[in-house]
């Protein structure tokens, strides 16, 4: 098991440097904004959202403006989430980059992943794996959803999707007291 977690984060590691990459090579369009506001730094990570957060994108709308998750048994939290209009199952990440899908939600949400360029491998405990980025339309998490989320497909058997930061910094908190996590 714990073979598996440290795969899974070398997994998420590669993802994340990746969709740097990716971001990257994009930066152009997004200096042009940035020059605008009188920030000269295009890169993705780093741009201020107007509410206090770093984003590139404005603060995820909610209709309910909070969501309460219980702790599992597993001690991680999970959240039934709204992906391009299909419901997957997703263990929140804190430390997760981005959005990690595994190569069964990807397909479930109708993305063809042997289409996808490969940015890149993981090295994990069952050897190398393919890293494949791609940008989500919409996650939504009961009523709270986010637009434009970069995500990633792994091709290994991770168990479960991962729930990361391209979807939690676009949030105005994530706070855990007890065994309850708070997304607002």
């Amino acid at each position: 098991m714990l073979g598996r977690f440290l795969g899974l984060a070398a997994v998420i590691a590669a993802a994340s440097i990746g969709m740097a990459g990716i971001a990257s090579r994009s930066a152009p369009d997004r200096a042009q904004a940035s020059s605008d506001s009188g920030d000269d730094n295009g890169n993705w990570t780093t741009e201020h959202r107007a509410q206090g957060g770093w984003s590139p994108a404005p603060a995820a709308a909610g209709a309910s403006g909070e969501v309460r998750l219980d702790r599992a048994g597993d001690s991680h939290f999970y959240a039934d989430a709204d992906v391009d209009g299909a419901n997957i199952r997703m263990m929140v990440d804190s430390g997760a980059s981005i959005v990690a899908l595994t190569r069964r939600d990807a397909e479930a949400i109708g993305i063809d992943v042997d289409r996808l360029p490969v940015a890149g491998s993981a090295r994990t405990a069952g050897g190398d794996v393919p890293v494949r980025p791609v940008m989500l339309r919409s996650v939504e998490v009961d009523g709270i959803e986010v637009r434009g989320v970069a995500a990633a497909v792994v091709d290994t058997d991770m168990g479960v999707s991962l729930l990361g930061q391209s979807y939690l910094s676009k949030l105005d908190a994530v706070t855990i007291e007890g065994d309850t996590m708070t997304l607002r």
